[in-house]
């Protein structure tokens, strides 16, 4: 009876080792891994996208048992998802490989907290990043007022401050604003003090100004908005008054006849940091004073060159004494010039006596070219027909006319000797034609030599 149990159990375990053997097979034929996603990343993580760039970003996912194809998801935190497949980038080996997708983020791109996902049938692996916004910001309605003060006095730099957000340019409030000074001539430097933006982006700054230069408002940026400078505005600052002098005053010929037309000429100078210089740009009035009056009267003005050399054309009608007077500018004293006194001739009512001719010859100006401001020297041969071509010792007048000018100017007297021989010199500051002019007198009629034309080089 025992040996039958123990046969039927051997039995009973041998039908159950049968019936499990191909269990046993099928269950290793369904044991076969799916695909899966092992993990993901974000690069760069956090996304920070400055001003209007736009920020590269790669989404990764590894996977491992053969997986063909992966789905991304990424979805920001208050929005709706956006799908897409990553391309294959490697094979790792053992049924490993990597899977990545690229997408541009830009000033659109939300600054939340956003999901990046990887899907490989049932399996999903996510991962969370950020996006930062770092807006561009400017300044509108830059201005420095006054532009012109005296020196220690204040200047006002104002303007509006904004950012280019996600809805476009907007004021920015409570922002803190810096300001900043540049001399003529050097570098920029911010200056103590700060003020923040009211609620319409606007704002103040205030400075006492010692020197001419430019001011400008800047930024230092701020984790969401990037730093800015302004435009500059220029103020002037005005010195303790200086000194001018005019110098080289003279009108001429110092003997004309009623009606001739006089020159009247000189040069305002300026006291400035190396010494006198010319004062360009300059109005400078031309005074006269009638023999035996004590009353100036203004005649005529004229503006100086970019040397402060003035010349100024006049009529003469009485003999007496001019001189020049420049009633000075912002932080310049005025001046007045030394007189010169011109003897007016009274024509003659009298039919003029017979007079013999004169010639004025072989007139040359040297050299040619010259040099600005180099002495041209100036020589001629006066000549009166006195039974004969001879020498003839008188006042004879230099006269130029500019390149660019249809009239001729006085320029100074000079007597030929008793050879009749005239020699002279004056400095060039001009191309143009010279001229010996001899006026005549009782005896002999007047008379002009040729013109000489000489090119003046910078």
């Amino acid at each position: 009876m025992v040996k039958r149990i123990r046969v039927a159990v051997v039995a009973a375990l041998g039908i159950a080792t049968l019936v499990a053997g191909p269990v046993t097979t099928a269950s290793a034929g369904t044991n076969n891994v799916d695909p899966a996603v092992s993990s993901v990343s974000v690069n760069p993580n956090p996304i920070v996208v400055k001003g209007s760039e736009t920020v590269k970003v790669v989404f990764t996912a590894e996977t491992k048992d053969n997986a063909s194809k992966v789905t991304g998801v990424i979805k920001p935190e208050l929005g709706v998802e956006t799908g897409f497949e990553l391309a294959k980038d490697a094979d790792l080996g053992s049924g490993k490989a990597r899977w990545k997708y690229s997408k541009d983020f830009n000033r659109q791109s939300a600054p939340i907290k956003w999901t990046f996902r990887a899907v490989v049938g049932s399996s999903t692996v996510s991962t969370e990043f950020s996006v930062k916004q770092v807006y561009e910001t400017d300044f509108d309605d830059i201005a420095a007022a006054p532009s012109v003060v005296d020196e220690g006095e204040w200047v006002t730099l104002s303007g509006v401050f904004r950012q280019n957000g996600a809805s476009g340019w907007a004021v920015v409030p409570n922002a803190r604003v810096h300001l900043a000074f540049r001399p003529l001539g050097g570098s920029y430097s911010r200056l103590p003090g700060s003020v923040e933006t009211n609620g319409q982006g606007k704002f103040w700054l205030k400075a006492r100004a010692s020197k001419s230069g430019h001011w400008r408002a800047e930024y230092d940026g701020s984790s969401t908005r990037l730093g800015a400078r302004s435009e500059t505005d220029r103020v002037d600052v005005r010195a303790k008054a200086r000194s001018s002098r005019i110098v080289g005053f003279g009108a001429g010929p110092g003997w004309v006849t009623e009606g001739d037309r006089l020159s009247v000429r000189g040069l305002l100078q300026l006291d400035a940091q190396h010494g006198w210089e010319g004062y360009r740009g300059q109005k400078v009035a031309i005074l006269f004073r009638a023999d035996g009056s004590s009353r100036w009267d203004q005649v005529d003005s004229g503006w100086t060159n970019r040397d402060g050399r003035f010349d100024v054309d006049v009529t003469a009608r009485r003999s007496g004494h001019w001189r020049a007077e420049f009633r000075g500018a912002d932080g310049v004293k005025g001046s007045s010039s030394d007189t010169d006194h011109v003897t007016v001739r009274k024509p003659e009512p009298a039919p003029e006596p017979e007079r013999a001719a004169s010639r004025v010859i072989s007139f040359n100006a040297s050299p040619e070219p010259v040099r600005y401001r180099k002495y041209l020297r100036f020589t001629g041969k006066l000549q009166v027909d006195d039974g004969g071509w001879e020498g003839y010792r008188a006042k004879v007048a230099l006269y130029f006319k500019a390149t660019s000018s249809k009239k001729w100017r006085y320029v100074k007297i000079t007597t030929a000797n008793g050879s009749g021989r005239l020699y002279t010199k004056t400095m060039a500051y001009g191309s143009g034609y010279w001229k010996f002019v001899f006026k005549g007198d009782d005896d002999f009629h007047g008379d002009s030599s040729r013109s000489d034309y000489v090119r003046v080089k910078r």
